[in-house]
C-alpha cells in the first residue's frame, strides 16, 4: 500500500493498447489503470506475452497508448506524458528515469564503468559521481570487471551492469524489465535488495516486470496482467 500522506508521482489510466487489424486483433492492455508512490516497489507479473512490457513501455514513455493518459509529477504540477512533445518527452526520461532492459542495451565501445560514468557526465560533482560509481560496482561485485567491455562479459555481468547504469543517478523511477532473469539467484537477490534500497531509502518509484515468484517477498505491490486485464493482488503474508 501507499506510505503515510504520499501521492502517485505516476498514474497510468484506462491505458489501451491492441496489435493487428480485423480478425487479427488483439487487445494487450484493455483500459488498465495503476498508480506508482515514491518509496514504493511494485511487481507486475503475468503469463509469458500477456503484455506485462508493453504496459512497461507505455508507463515509461517508450510506447504510445491508443487511449488513456499516463499523468507524471514534473515539478509539482501533472503532465500527460504522452501530450509532451517527443523533445520534451526524451528530456524527461533522461532526468527522471532509470531504465532495465531484458537486452542490456550496453554500449559495445565501452568498459563496465564507463557505462555509469557517461550517465553522469553532467554532473557537478565528480567525486560524488566518482563515489556513486565505485558504490555500486562493489554493491553488484564488477570491480574486477569494471575495464571489460560487453563482448568481454557473461549475460548475467552485462545484466548487473545495465542494472548499476540505471541506478548510479538515483532516478525517480526505476522501469526494470525482468531484471533478473539473466541472473543466478544469489545475483538476484542483491539485485532486488538495490532495487528495494532505491525505493525504501530513496523515494524511487520502481516498477518490475517478472515471472519469477521468489521475488514477491522483496515487494510492496503486486499487480497481475492476464488477458489485457489488469488487477491488484495481495502479498504472501
Amino acid at each position: 500500500m501507499p506510505r503515510s500522506g504520499t501521492t502517485p508521482v505516476l498514474r497510468g489510466l484506462r491505458l489501451v493498447k491492441t496489435y493487428g487489424d480485423g480478425d487479427s486483433r488483439r487487445v494487450v492492455l484493455h483500459e488498465c489503470t495503476l498508480e506508482l508512490y515514491p518509496g514504493q516497489l511494485v511487481l507486475l507479473m503475468g503469463p509469458s506475452g500477456s503484455g506485462k512490457s508493453t504496459l512497461l513501455a507505455v508507463l515509461s514513455g517508450l510506447l504510445e497508448p491508443d487511449a488513456g493518459q499516463v499523468l507524471v509529477d514534473e515539478e509539482g504540477r501533472l503532465r500527460d506524458l504522452w501530450q509532451m512533445n517527443a523533445a520534451e518527452r526524451e528530456s524527461y526520461r533522461r532526468r527522471h528515469t532509470g531504465f532495465i532492459f531484458q537486452g542490456y542495451n550496453l554500449l559495445p565501445a565501452l568498459t563496465a564503468r564507463q557505462q555509469l560514468e557517461i550517465v553522469l557526465h553532467w554532473c557537478g560533482d565528480r567525486r560524488e559521481a566518482r563515489r556513486r560509481v565505485d558504490e555500486l560496482l562493489e554493491r553488484l561485485g564488477l570491480v574486477k570487471l569494471q575495464r571489460k567491455k560487453p563482448s568481454q562479459l557473461s549475460g548475467g555481468e552485462k545484466q548487473r551492469v545495465a542494472i548499476a547504469r540505471a541506478l548510479v543517478k538515483n532516478p525517480a523511477f526505476v522501469f526494470a524489465d525482468e531484471p533478473t532473469s539473466a541472473l543466478d539467484w544469489e545475483n538476484g537477490q542483491k539485485v532486488m535488495e538495490l532495487l528495494r534500497a532505491a525505493a525504501h531509502e530513496r523515494q524511487a518509484a520502481v516498477l518490475v516486470v517478472s515471472h519469477d515468484h521468489r521475488l514477491l517477498p522483496y515487494v510492496d505491490v503486486h499487480y497481475h496482467l492476464e488477458d489485457g486485464y489488469l488487477e491488484e493482488r495481495g502479498l504472501p503474508a
